[in-house]
């Protein structure tokens, strides 16, 4: 069975931002980057579980490295097997980059 995704309505403006970041810095295949991130997302679909335990319940989904590294916040409601994701940011912006690129 699996789990169902929720995504708060905060993820738009984070999916925005970070395709500004890439209009920006001339990223290329800024398309392919958002799918490799949805991807990992829908990963949860199965499970839900694999993301890093932080704060309040909630979980860290690390989504690439370095450079290409995003880290997705989630919470996951095991009674009604529902994955909520809060927000996506790059792991630079979120506090988890170690400087190479």
């Amino acid at each position: 069975m699996t789990s169902r995704i929720e995504l708060a309505p905060e993820i738009l403006d984070d999916f925005k931002r970070t395709l500004e970041h890439f209009d920006e810095h001339g990223v290329e295949n800024p398309e392919q980057r958002i799918d490799q991130i949805i991807e990992a997302i829908n990963a949860l679909e199965w499970n839900p579980l694999i993301g890093r335990p932080v704060q309040n319940d909630k979980r860290e989904l690390v989504i690439g490295r370095r450079a290409k590294g995003y880290v997705s916040l989630y919470r996951y409601v095991e009674i009604i097997d529902t994955v909520f994701v809060l927000a996506i940011r790059s792991q630079r912006e979120a506090g988890h980059a170690d400087g190479e690129h």
